[in-house]
């Protein structure tokens, strides 16, 4: 490996769902990998024995332990906050900590210990209610709920400290799906499949909302990409990543298809809908990435679901309904994170 290119590379909340397929992929492309995680979800998602992964169980406000996993770390993914809003809203103070105030130090703490690159993953619900179109780079950001907002005010943030011997870039991803060792059944196209898969029945909520997706397995291959393209091409700049745009009824519908083609056994799947007072809805652009970057997502949103049905066929999501571990708000609530919260308040 050229002594320039990167090396070392730290994952905040590399144990999470996008974490738990990034890090294996990371260390296949010859990275040695140092994960910071709380573990709230379990400690056997990554590959632990691997020779050259570390994973220290600790906290991002930590500043003594964020030093320690700084040093001699040539670059940055930056996966940890407290995700989704229900999560967040079960304690904004503590989510707030988590997801915004130890955020400037940590990058300060960075580029001190000389690290070279800083890749930080924001979301696209920034842009809150759109009917433009296409929602570019440049749109308003217009968060509705907290953990929109401070993911938003974070981006600033880590631009300002861009030079020449520290890179930073910013992305916006769509709503992540699939299958992930670490999987998320809170997220729409996970949540439709597992109803579909185990209660035979997809609600649907509202329905007309515009949502981008993205497959974890794509977003995941692009965090890797970004650490061996040149500066110059991602230096302070944002970019959406985004693959489909579906509206929710549109998702049901595509998940009661292929799962009814995939598990014929489950026939037939019912489709209700109900009112929804989630309005999110917004139909994001990823040209940017494509025109600059040449990056597309190679994976359907349809090959999410064939790959959480067969997931599901395999016994490797057991008790999907009622098991805490697949829902970030459960098992935060459950968690030491959220106890010593209340002690506090």
């Amino acid at each position: 490996m050229n002594p320039q290119a990167i090396q070392t590379v730290v994952v905040t909340g590399g144990a999470g769902y996008v974490g738990a397929v990034l890090v294996p992929k990371l260390l296949d492309e010859g990275y040695r990998v140092r994960v910071i995680d709380l573990f709230l979800f379990g400690h056997d998602v990554l590959p632990k024995a691997h020779p050259r992964l570390e994973c220290v169980e600790g906290d991002i406000r930590d500043q003594v332990v964020v030093k320690e996993i700084m040093r001699g770390a040539d670059a940055v993914i930056h996966l940890a906050c407290i995700s989704n809003d229900p999560s967040f809203e079960l304690d904004p103070e503590l989510s707030r900590s988590i997801n915004f105030e130890c955020f400037e130090p940590m990058v300060s703490i960075a580029k001190q210990a000389g690290v070279r690159r800083f890749i930080y993953a924001s979301t696209s619900s920034v842009y809150g209610v759109s009917d433009a179109p296409d929602v570019t780079e440049e749109h308003p950001l217009v968060p509705l709920t907290d953990y929109n907002k401070y993911k938003g005010m974070c981006e600033p943030l880590l631009l300002k400290y861009q030079s020449p011997e520290f890179t930073t870039v910013v992305i916006r991803p769509a709503t992540v799906c699939g299958y992930s060792p670490r999987l998320r059944l809170d997220l729409s196209v996970n949540i439709l499949t597992n109803h579909a898969v185990n209660n035979r029945k997809i609600m649907v909520f509202g329905g007309s909302q515009k949502r981008p997706n993205i497959h974890v397995e794509d977003i995941a291959g692009l965090y890797v990409e970004l650490l061996s393209l040149p500066s110059e091409k991602i230096a302070g700049e944002i970019f959406n990543a985004a693959y489909q745009n579906f509206t929710i009824a549109e998702l049901a519908g595509m998940v009661r298809t292929v799962v009814s083609r995939e598990m014929p056994e489950l026939q037939p799947i019912a489709l209700e809908t109900s009112p929804s007072d989630d309005l999110r809805s917004y139909h994001v652009s990823s040209e940017k990435i494509k025109r600059m970057l040449g990056w597309t997502p190679k994976r359907s949103l349809e090959d999410a679901v064939v790959d959480l049905c067969r997931a599901f066929r395999a016994g490797k999501i057991p008790n999907s309904i009622t098991d805490i571990r697949y829902y970030n708000v459960k098992t935060v609530q459950a968690s030491k994170l959220s106890r010593e919260a209340r002690a506090t308040q």
